[in-house]
Parts: structure tokens; C-alpha cells; sequence
């Protein structure tokens, strides 16, 4: 997927480029800063920071990457937060990804990955950390294809709107049902279909016909096609990448799997209904024992289609991510 949220530790990660959360003088620091330049070999990590310093607030700066696995390290200057000046803040924010990212493309790198910045001693709130990360990193992927990560090593310290997770908390109260509960659902409506079938006209040769299901791949061009969208529209905000699109678009042979079918009508921002048929089509079906399930459900149901933030919540959650898979 062009942008994943994962679990991991930064210095681990084989990318080509990692991210440092630097201060302007590319001094090495505590936590990330400092784990990355152990990892690194922090004598020749330093001496290489010491020829591209100083950079500004919101800059940064590339050097190699030494003893990671990572080819390069870019080092990027957040903000120290201050309520006084919130709206440069988020600005200079944005700008430490933006300009990380377009020294990757610059460097030809095809995968990086970000700390949440400024988010540790800097003490930026962890949820506006979030929206200003992926704010920035959404503008840039809508013009450039790169796998990005936001590496977050410790679950807890990751921040999602308190309200939102309200909401998303309420509706899976309402909707979650152990196996048993589905099961007898599932039980009540094959009675109550086989009553209504009964009751209705039996159906003729043409309307049966009528009533066959399109490959998955023609409905998915169909809908495309209904929603006045483009294909590169469709798999940007599906967060898959284009290859695996193309794959998809053409059905030679491959069917995708239901995260990525997800991630499609959340592009295509379908109902819950457009949805359970293009689901069908696959093999699926969305499924109230499934908590993953119902929470994507939540954001079709409330009209929610910005992937990026049902991923946040879906990682806040240890469920697996929309998109490829």
C-alpha cells in the first residue's frame, strides 16, 4: 500500500529512506533521533549531519544511511509546539514531511519511513501529530507513487480524535455480535427468505437471466465509470497502487482480496448496499462477528470515506489496514 501505518521499530525497517525527527542543528538527541543514530554508527552519522547543518524549522536534510538497512536517513526539523502559534505550527509540521518526501523522490527512493515528528519531547498533541502527517503525506502521494510508513513503536502513544472513537466505539456496542448471535440471524433469514420466496411469483427464463452476476471486474469499471471517477482517481484514494490496480482492472485471472474491495468502494465511496453487491461478486461478505468488518462499516454507514483515517482508527484498534491485501 502507498501509505501503511505499522507497529515497528524505525531502525529495523527495510525502506529506502528513513526519517529522523531532528533538531535544526542535527545534533543527535534522545529517542528516535537517538536511536537512530546508534543504529546508524553515530560517529559517522554526526560527521555527516555536521556538513548539511544547520537547517531551518519545517526543512530537512539527507545523509546516507551508514549502518541501517535503510539506504538514507533524512533528517526533518519539526516544530516545538505552543498553543499560541497552532496554525504555524501545523504548517511547519506539514512542511518537515513535505520536504522529507520530496528529498526521497528527489534521491529516487520508492519507500520511506516517518516517526510520528514532533510528537515525543517536542510536545505536540499525538492526535494533531497524526492529522498533520497524514494531511501532508495524502497531498503528496495524490502526484507521486512511493510506499510511505508511519512507524509507531508503541500502540498507546498513538492518537485518534477522542470523538470519532467515541462514535466508532458506539456503533460497535450496537452492531458486534458473538458467533452465536450471527449464527441465529443467519438462521432467522434464510426462514423468513424461504416465506417471501414462496410467496412470490415464480420467475421467468429472461428475468433469471437478467439477474446474472457480472465479473467482479466488469461491475468495478461499471461503477467506476457510474460515480464519474477516474481510474487513477479510484486507486489513489483507495491507497492501492497502480500495478495492482492494472491487475484488477483487466481480471485475467486474479481476484482481490477483500481489504483491497473495501478500500475500492471507499474510493468509490459506496452505500452499504453498492457495497455488499461488489463484495458478492468476490466471494464476500461483510459480517457483524468481524469487528474489523464493522467498524468499515461504520464509515459507509456515516458517509465517512477518507481512508486514511478509518486506517488510523483501524490500527487503534490492532485490525488489519484497507488496501492490498
Amino acid at each position: 500500500m502507498p501509505f501503511t501505518i505499522v507497529r515497528q521499530d524505525i531502525t529495523r525497517m527495510k525502506v529506502d529512506a528513513i526519517v529522523n525527527a531532528a533538531n535544526t542543528d542535527l545534533a543527535m538527541g534522545g529517542g528516535v533521533c537517538g536511536a537512530i543514530f546508534k543504529a546508524a554508527g553515530p560517529a559517522r552519522l554526526q560527521a555527516a549531519c555536521d556538513k548539511v547543518s544547520p537547517i531551518k524549522t519545517g526543512g530537512a536534510a539527507i545523509t546516507p544511511g551508514f549502518d541501517l538497512p535503510a539506504k538514507f536517513v533524512i533528517h526533518a526539523a519539526g516544530p516545538v509546539y505552543s498553543h499560541w502559534n497552532a496554525e504555524q505550527n501545523e504548517q511547519l509540521l506539514r512542511s518537515a514531511y513535505t520536504e522529507s518526501l520530496k528529498l526521497a523522490h528527489k534521491h529516487k527512493c520508492e519507500s520511506i519511513a516517518f516517526p510520528l515528528i514532533s510528537s515525543g519531547i517536542y510536545g505536540y498533541p499525538k492526535d494533531e501529530a497524526l492529522q498533520a502527517a497524514t494531511a501532508a503525506i495524502k497531498d503528496f502521494l495524490e502526484d507521486h507513487d512511493m510506499d510511505v510508513y508511519l512507524a509507531i513503536f508503541d500502540r498507546v502513544a498513538f492518537a485518534v480524535s477522542e470523538e470519532l472513537l467515541g462514535a466508532v466505539e458506539s456503533y460497535i456496542d450496537e452492531n458486534y455480535a458473538d458467533t452465536h448471535q450471527v449464527h441465529r440471524r443467519k438462521l432467522l433469514n434464510v426462514e423468513y427468505k424461504a416465506l417471501s420466496d414462496a410467496a412470490a411469483p415464480a420467475k421467468g427464463l429472461d428475468d433469471l437471466m437478467d439477474e446474472l452476476d457480472e465479473p467482479f471486474n466488469t461491475a468495478l469499471l461499471r461503477l467506476i465509470d457510474a460515480k464519474g471517477k477516474t481510474d487513477a482517481e479510484v486507486y489513489k484514494r483507495a491507497n492501492i497502487d497502480r500495478k495492482l490496480f492494472s491487475k484488477i482492472r483487466t481480471g485475467k485471472g486474479y481476484m482481490p482480496g477483500k481489504r483491497t474491495i473495501l478500500a475500492l468502494a471507499i474510493a468509490l465511496e459506496l452505500t452499504l448496499d453498492e457495497t455488499d453487491d461488489l463484495l458478492e461478486r468476490a466471494g464476500y461478505a461483510l459480517s457483524h462477528s468481524q469487528k474489523f468488518d464493522v467498524i468499515v462499516e461504520f464509515f459507509i454507514v456515516s458517509g465517512k470515506y477518507d481512508i486514511f483515517e478509518i486506517n488510523e482508527v483501524l490500527f487503534k484498534y490492532d485490525q488489519p489496514l484497507l488496501g492490498a491485501g
